[in-house]
């Protein structure tokens, strides 16, 4: 999806870049050497988190300097933790990006409690794709198509202010639909596991995120996609028979109380032009101008760059550049609409039914370390006669030795240790706690 009115953005930035040797090799000195924070504003796995990781492996090659990567996540409130984070606290001399969830520059517009930041004044690098998304409902529940959601009820996972609690609580207040909430999982992939243990019947987030995490279960028949999210609708989920919101909107069967057909379709509209900037990235206000431009220029070599294409396609990632112009624009917009109107739908989004907060219970396993790998990269426990390996990240990894916080290089052979994992399955330790 693109607006015709900002269509001319790549274009421009050609001509804005052009800005002579002395100032690359400005731009050069300043980032030689240095390593850039990328802040991911929400947890490990998720799409989002893919999406900042495979940045993270190539941006580097596109900046004057040639910088490396340090990506740290920082989740909560749906980004607006992070968000907040970078535009009050972090430094503000280019060192330091905020890989953003699309509805929190919404939610800040919309003046809902929490973000402590500006839209508008963010400095927006770019999206690395537009963001159709969808809702699927375990097969388990015999839901036979989203019809079915205007006259029964099922319980949907939820991640924070977000697609996965956000949808629901539109489709219930702008249509008439019966969803049920359990909120509190830390990111989506533990509510897919939820799904398969029966604590929850279905889910919404992108269709990316929704195919990857949820691609075995849908191929398997157990999880079945409902509805289409997007004003472009999605080839694959058209041919399942899949149909999009405006499909429904349009026969004037659904309405919530006190909703017109023409204030149903523009609440989605709106929504849906948030997913434009499907996967954004920013900096903070007060970056200087020239290094924010220079980074505008790498974000959009990054995208289009071979090698960070056949990564993606290996992780069957769909790459669409949004431009940070581009972005820029969309929040303009948004920001221009009377309050009246954001106010109304920030109500909309509201869930207003039943909810409950998940007791995720992350697994854990206890013992004694047998074998330090790579420097610390891996570490194998001996739990119950048997070594069981995981992973430890420089960033995802909470690591403790005698109660202080520490790096990998602190493991020792025969430390006894705590190792708790995000989700059942994972390969990669969340804390470690050694003594």
């Amino acid at each position: 999806m693109r607006f015709p009115h900002i269509m001319t953005a790549a274009a421009a930035l050609c001509g804005m870049f052009a800005s002579g040797p002395a100032s690359a090799d400005a731009i050069a000195d300043f980032y030689k050497g240095k390593r850039i924070q990328l802040l991911v504003g929400s947890g490990p796995g998720g799409g989002y988190d893919v999406y900042a990781r495979m940045l993270s492996r190539h941006m580097g090659r596109h900046i004057p300097g040639n910088p490396g990567f340090l990506v740290k996540n920082m989740e909560g409130a749906g980004s607006i933790v992070m968000a907040n984070y970078v535009f009050n606290v972090a430094p503000k001399d280019g060192t330091v990006i905020a890989g953003m969830q699309r509805n929190a520059a919404m939610a800040e517009l919309m003046g809902q409690k929490g973000p402590k930041f500006k839209s508008v004044e963010l400095n927006w690098l770019g999206s690395l794709a537009d963001e159709p998304g969808a809702c699927a409902i375990a097969t388990r529940t015999s839901i036979k198509s989203f019809e079915e959601v205007f006259t029964r009820t099922f319980i949907m996972g939820g991640t924070g202010p977000n697609d996965t609690e956000i949808n629901p609580a539109l489709i219930n207040n702008a249509l008439g639909g019966k969803f049920r909430l359990i909120k509190g999982y830390p990111s989506t992939p533990p509510i897919h596991l939820a799904i398969e243990r029966g604590e929850v019947d279905g889910i919404c987030q992108s269709w990316a995120s929704l195919s990857d995490q949820g691609g075995p279960m849908i191929r398997a028949g157990t999880l079945k996609p409902i509805i289409q999210l997007t004003v472009k609708p999605v080839p694959e989920l058209t041919k399942m028979g899949v149909p999009t919101v405006f499909d429904v909107i349009k026969t004037g069967k659904h309405l919530g109380a006190g909703v017109t057909q023409e204030e149903a379709s523009a609440y989605f509209q709106i929504l849906m032009g948030v997913r434009v900037m499907g996967r954004p990235f920013a900096m903070a206000a007060k970056v200087p101008a020239d290094r924010v431009k220079a980074m505008r220029v790498a974000f959009d070599a990054t995208a289009k760059d071979a090698q960070f294409q056949a990564e993606a396609k290996k992780l069957k990632r769909d790459v669409d550049l949004i431009t940070g112009e581009e972005i820029q624009k969309i929040v303009a917009e948004m920001a221009a609409q009377p309050k009246s109107a954001l106010a109304k739908l920030d109500d909309m989004l509201k869930f207003k039914g039943p909810t409950q907060t998940a007791k995720v219970e992350q697994p854990k396993f206890s013992g004694k370390i047998s074998k330090v790998i790579e420097g610390g990269r891996k570490i194998a426990v001996s739990v119950g006669g048997k070594d069981v390996q995981t992973g430890i990240s420089g960033s995802r990894t909470k690591i403790t030795v005698a109660g202080k916080a520490a790096n990998r290089s602190a493991f020792k052979e025969g430390m006894e240790c705590n190792v708790t994992l995000p989700n059942e399955g994972a390969k990669e330790a969340a804390n470690v706690d050694c003594k």
